[in-house]
């Protein structure tokens, strides 16, 4: 039976603000195309999924809708928000970086009425027939300027083509595009409803202090470590251009001490997975990335922003600081600028200089309070939430509040557990099993 919103807002025990609002009575009551504009950390992943809960028909096997997002993170966790929900219907994220063939009898198996997924893997989908476009008549569009950069043009353009039944666009983004194309079909502005939360005026939050620091070398290796070790147990997440430079200052940082991941598109996906996990869940105190990390990604706030790299645009530079100051929270933005680097022209705010004291040597970081588990049984094998932390408390000694976020996959499930506790359990669950079965249990590095 289909879940309605109430029953739905209910369950996941929250309060819509002002945007979830307006866009649930646009999606819902207008017949319109829908844009969204929001801040990053506003909500509006639920601004859609829950007035499209109600809009979709729990009686038709088809695919109705589609989202189309521009990272595999994206599509992967609206597909987990929507799962979450516990509508009554079924959803799917379809993505490179694994192989097509295995989705595809996964796809049969589902049957999704709400399918997410990038450009590139929709295509493939569809031209190979493994999906059908005959029934679907939602577009939505998370991250559109982004989507609709040149990088992904072919490929939409292609994509659209493919979604001949579609005759309602939702496109949703925290930075508003100069121009939306027309191949995407979107309807007379007269039919076009804007629920527009941006402050035009307000490129970052207020709450938002910015900081120039001056590195007297051009390599700011040295630099950096210095300001991270000023934050202590505080999060920072260390933005980079390229996935190179990521690699080189990840290996400097674990080198000098510091609990890190690293995450760039280079990465395979469970990489990638691992290493959000690791700083999401207390587990590493740095996340070191290119702008990949700047989007749609599930990153509780962040203290700390630092742009080891300039921004290669202000939207970028948007995008980035979005990850901190989230909802009413305070953050920071640090620009680390070696001889003859400044500023960018379109930063658009007061900016101090943050005086910065050479450390020893030998002073060592800080250690996050969590460390991450692996233990290697899921879903598949019926395993739940509360198998696995009756395991940890029952086989592993440890008490509830030494256990953080619990996420179960599959074939595998991660865990959060008090870093001091860590080798103390390591030591008491090997050979132990669970529900009968026996299994790995090994830290994350």
């Amino acid at each position: 039976m289909q879940a309605d919103i109430n029953q739905i807002i209910n369950k996941l025990q929250i309060t819509p603000n002002g945007m979830q609002e307006e866009a649930i009575h646009a999606i819902l009551h207008t017949g319109k195309d829908v844009v969204v504009l929001s801040p990053t950390g506003s909500g509006k992943t639920l601004a859609y999924l829950l007035p499209l809960s109600q809009l979709l028909d729990a009686d038709d096997d088809q695919p109705q809708a589609v989202v189309i997002t521009p990272g595999r993170e994206l599509a992967l966790q609206s597909a987990t928000v929507f799962k979450d929900m516990g509508t009554g219907l079924r959803a799917m994220a379809v993505y490179g970086g694994r192989p097509t063939m295995e989705e595809h009898r996964v796809l049969r198996d589902v049957r999704p009425q709400l399918v997410f997924g990038t450009p590139g893997r929709l295509n493939d989908h569809l031209d190979k027939g493994n999906l059908s476009a005959d029934h679907v008549r939602y577009l939505i569009i998370d991250e559109f300027d982004k989507c609709l950069e040149m990088g992904f043009q072919d490929e939409m353009h292609e994509l659209i083509n493919k979604l001949y039944r579609v005759d309602r666009h939702i496109l949703l983004s925290a930075t508003d595009a100069a121009e939306i194309p027309s191949f995407l079909h979107l309807r007379e502005k007269q039919d076009m409803v804007r629920v527009d939360f941006l402050d035009h005026e307000e490129q970052v939050p207020d709450r938002v202090t910015v900081y120039a620091v001056h590195s007297p070398e051009k390599d700011k290796l040295g630099t950096l470590r210095n300001l991270l070790l000023n934050f202590g147990e505080e999060s920072s997440i260390v933005f980079l251009n390229y996935r190179e430079s990521v690699e080189r200052v990840d290996n400097f940082l674990r080198e000098a001490g510091f609990t890190t991941s690293a995450f760039h598109g280079g990465l395979d996906q469970k990489a990638r997975e691992q290493a959000l996990y690791k700083f999401s869940n207390g587990s590493a105190n740095v996340l070191v990335a290119t702008d990949l990390a700047s989007r749609g990604l599930d990153i509780p706030s962040v203290d700390h922003i630092i742009h080891y790299h300039l921004p290669e645009s202000e939207d970028g530079y948007i995008h980035r600081v979005g990850r901190t100051a989230r909802w009413q929270a305070t953050g920071n933005t640090f620009f680390l600028l070696s001889d003859g680097e400044q500023i960018p022209a379109y930063v658009d705010a007061a900016v101090e200089d943050f005086a910065l004291e050479e450390q020893p040597i030998d002073r060592k970081p800080s250690a996050p309070r969590m460390a991450t588990v692996y233990i290697g049984k899921g879903k598949k094998d019926k395993i739940s939430k509360g198998d696995i932390l009756g395991f940890l408390c029952k086989k592993g000694g440890l008490k509830g509040s030494e256990i953080g976020r619990i996420d179960v996959k599959d074939r595998y499930c991660y865990a959060a557990v008090s870093r001091p506790r860590l080798h103390a359990l390591l030591r008491q669950v090997q050979g132990e099993k669970i529900k009968g079965i026996k299994t790995v249990v090994e830290e994350i590095k």
